[in-house]
């Protein structure tokens, strides 16, 4: 194991994949590893000391001759991503990673929260351990559980809550309706809208709810379609402010580039709408609030 670092290495999850598979033939050098990556030294060497703190790779020979080999949970850790078990990747992280670990127990204590307040509490929980977090600490693990499906981030309030729901709940309606008069009073007693914007209101039902953005737009079409009359989809112009995120949505997807096991990450700023037979709805109108939500027919 490598010396005690208080703070994570901003080290991304893809660069764990493919140091971890480049390791997993034979024990590699520092400079095997940076010519390997195509990276400099100085982030061959971070990315290597990350991994072997989080028990992917292990150190074998001494400091001046020293190597490093992908261990069994690196292993593990590999098979998961080739998988695509994102769930399984998260639980080896969730293990290994003191600063993973932290960042998830404090959203299952909490239930969500943005980085200033999460920075407060993480220091306040870590003070007798060796381990500390910043700001940039935070979106390092934030990123990976974001990535890795156990986390999503607001887009617009960069609020991060743990996605820890299958489908959407009996009362999605009843939040939902909550969410879209929350939305229509902020913009003020003069400037009430009938029409709102979908991606908001997925964004705040999901945080509120803990649930996946896929399982939004599934409940949402239902309720829409079990109350004919009563709601209302819209479209948008290209140009519509609907569209546009203050925050990316992070996703992640296996790749092979050539012989070397990686990871395709996007970070998605143009929200998107619902789809309901081949058209995008990007607005969402309440005419009657007295609404019913059938999940089973969902």
């Amino acid at each position: 194991m490598t010396e005690v670092r208080a703070t994570i290495r901003p080290v991304t999850l893809s660069r764990l994949v493919e140091l971890t598979h480049v390791c997993q033939e034979g024990a590699k050098s520092t400079d095997e590893v940076e010519a390997a990556l195509n990276v400099s030294h100085r982030r061959a060497r971070e990315t290597i000391l990350e991994a072997e703190r989080i028990s992917l790779l292990s150190k074998k020979g001494d400091e001046e001759e020293s190597v490093y080999a992908t261990t069994d949970v690196g292993e593990s850790f590999l098979e998961a991503v080739r998988t695509e078990d994102w769930q399984g990747a998260s639980a080896i992280l969730a293990t290994h990673s003191p600063h993973y670990k932290a960042f998830i127990e404090t959203l299952e204590d909490d239930g969500r929260g943005g980085l200033d307040a999460l920075l407060e509490r993480l220091e306040e929980t870590q003070e007798f351990t060796p381990y500390s977090f910043n700001q940039t600490g935070i979106e390092v693990v934030g990123d990976w559980a974001e990535r890795l499906g156990r986390v999503q981030r607001n887009a617009f309030s960069g609020s991060y809550y743990l996605k820890d729901r299958s489908g959407a709940p009996p009362n999605f309606h009843t939040v939902l309706l909550e969410v879209y008069d929350d939305l229509e009073q902020t913009a003020g007693v003069d400037l009430r809208q009938r029409y709102m914007s979908i991606p908001r209101l997925r964004e705040e039902v999901c945080e509120r709810l803990g649930c996946a953005r896929d399982d939004f737009d599934d409940a949402l079409l239902a309720v829409c379609q079990q109350n004919v009359g009563k709601l209302e989809l819209s479209g948008a112009p290209l140009d519509s402010a609907a569209k546009d995120a203050t925050l990316g949505i992070k996703q992640i997807e296996r790749s092979d580039d050539g012989d070397l096991v990686t990871t395709s990450q996007s970070t998605q700023q143009v929200m998107s709408g619902v789809e309901l037979y081949d058209k995008q709805y990007y607005y969402l109108a309440v005419y009657d609030r007295d609404i019913t939500f059938n999940k089973e027919a969902s």
